[in-house]
């Protein structure tokens, strides 16, 4: 008996079945971040040979109006432009480019702004432009075309070395999202504040590399359209995860080389940092948890920043590991990078290298691991004390806080973090405990006061909520609370309830 399953399908002719419009709406919803999205747009500026990249905030008074990046690369004759703006449009890619797949453009683009012009100039050709529109996208593919006038036009906005001066591109974004819809009250302002520090520490991270050059530069500027003011205009600075001043540890960082059948040997550049550093370079990515474990790089460009890809879960002990790892040139299905560049999957081919991963002394990459734990314990030893593990924070509290929290003290592994949250309660109360949900619950009806008149959010009054985690933490470490306990919740719930009565009186003064 045989089982046609197990044989090859037979097919009879084929049908071309191009895709719907609406293609353009799920290549829009692919998950960008909005740094990851600028990152992809420089990348395609690095590929064109740009030395300066600008990325230009446009503000009309309170009210944020366009994004553009701004390059002073080979530029995009029509033909060029149209492949570039079209989904998955076939180029070829040099060997150390950073673009992959045709699509990053758009929907990095699409992801953030309801419409997206990009216009360039070569040295020996004139001026083109084309643009996306949402809203049509998604039922047509037809791409707008920029009149010339308007073109050349923006493109003579960035000539004279800012930075444009014979090619470049301009890609522009028209109803970005994330801006605010209303900047009064200095909303714009907290926004470009929060967002600008936040694209530069990921672009200096990604990019460090690149920015480490001297011929090359990427500028964040904020300009009033109105008045021409410039309110911003920086350079910014490389961010090397691996730029410690002094190695943690003396015989490190070591090269260890793991052999993978498919793509043959890959090298590991196995670093310890220092402890207790306060450098950007190590804090800027996430918490202890997430900074540690693979760099990998493909084409000196950081397409990840930490993790262990399945070889080991993240351990607070291990915080000050960190691995360089240079993608191989073709890494075959033993690596694959995601669309967005913010990721690798490491294959089980890959895991399973590491097992016997080693230097040319014959040292294996498990001893690596054991040294950086072996100094992140003797520096809490140096220290004079041993901290007591704790419930994690969670949500509720600002990022950079836990971050904190989580450098700070050990946490009790496999348990729920403890989160903090404004809710109504009885006035006579300021804060509650839920034992159930894990949760500090703050009365809502001290919040604007609290705040100051400032509007809030989710991780918002970061002191209060940082006070109140490091009051109540204990609270949640046990199943009841004592006589001691509870004199003392008593006493912390009275003076709060004082002290937060006397903030609204004074918000009531001053209105």
């Amino acid at each position: 008996m045989t089982h046609d399953w197990q044989f090859d399908v037979p097919t009879a002719g084929s049908k071309r079945l191009p895709p719907d419009a609406r293609y353009m709406e799920a290549l829009s919803s692919q998950g960008y971040g909005f740094e990851v999205a600028i990152a992809d747009l420089v990348d395609n500026s690095i590929d064109a040979g740009a030395k300066d990249v600008v990325i230009h905030f446009l503000r009309d008074g309170d009210q944020l109006v366009s994004l553009l990046v701004v390059d002073d690369g080979k530029g995009m004759d029509e033909a060029a432009l149209d492949i570039a703006m079209t989904v998955g449009g076939r180029r070829d890619y040099a060997a150390d480019a950073l673009g992959m797949f045709g699509t990053g453009l758009k929907s990095a683009s699409l992801s953030h702004a309801s419409a997206v012009t990009v216009v360039s100039t070569t040295k020996r050709t004139r001026t083109a432009g084309r643009r996306w529109v949402m809203e049509r996208a998604v039922s047509s593919f037809d791409c707008d075309i920029v009149e010339p006038e308007y073109a050349q036009k923006l493109i003579d906005r960035y000539d004279s070395g800012r930075p444009i001066e014979w090619q470049g591109t301009v890609v522009r974004w028209d109803g970005v999202k994330d801006f605010p819809k209303h900047g009064g009250g200095g909303q714009t302002d907290r926004y470009l504040h929060r967002t600008i520090n936040k694209l530069g520490l990921h672009l200096g991270l990604h990019l460090h590399r690149f920015l480490a050059r001297e011929d090359f530069n990427i500028t964040i500027a904020v300009e009033d359209v109105r008045t021409g003011t410039i309110y911003m205009n920086f350079g910014v600075e490389p961010l090397n995860p691996f730029g410690y001043p002094v190695p943690g540890h003396p015989e490190y960082p070591r090269k260890f080389t793991a052999s993978l059948p498919s793509v043959g040997a890959v090298t590991l550049d196995a670093h310890v940092w220092t402890p207790k550093s306060n450098l950007d370079e190590y804090k800027a990515v996430g918490s202890g948890m997430e900074r540690q474990g693979f760099y990998f790089y493909r084409n000196n460009r950081l397409v990840q920043a930490g993790g262990w890809n399945n070889f080991r879960q993240p351990e607070q002990h291990l915080s000050l590991a960190r691995v360089a790892v240079n993608l191989p040139d073709r890494p075959g299905d033993a690596f694959r990078l995601t669309v967005k560049k913010a990721g690798v999957e490491a294959s089980p081919e890959f895991t399973s290298a590491l097992e016997e991963a080693s230097t040319p002394a014959g040292d294996v990459f498990l001893d690596y691991l054991n040294a950086a734990e072996g100094v992140y314990r003797d520096a809490r030893k140096r220290s004079g004390t041993t901290r007591k593990p704790v419930l994690p924070p969670g949500e509720g509290l600002d990022p950079a806080v836990r971050e904190t929290i989580e450098d700070e003290l050990p946490t009790i592994p496999h348990e729920e973090p403890i989160a903090l949250r404004w809710q109504r309660l009885d006035n006579e109360l300021f804060f509650d405990v839920d034992r159930d949900d894990r949760t500090i619950v703050l009365n809502q009806h001290y919040r604007t006061a609290i705040l100051g008149g400032r509007s809030g959010g989710a991780n918002d009054a970061p002191l209060l909520k940082s006070l109140m985690y490091v009051l109540l933490h204990q609270v949640f470490e046990k199943e009841y609370s004592g006589s001691r306990e509870k004199d003392n919740l008593q006493l912390w719930q009275s003076i709060l309830v004082s002290a937060a009565r006397a903030e609204l009186d004074r918000v009531a003064d001053d209105g």
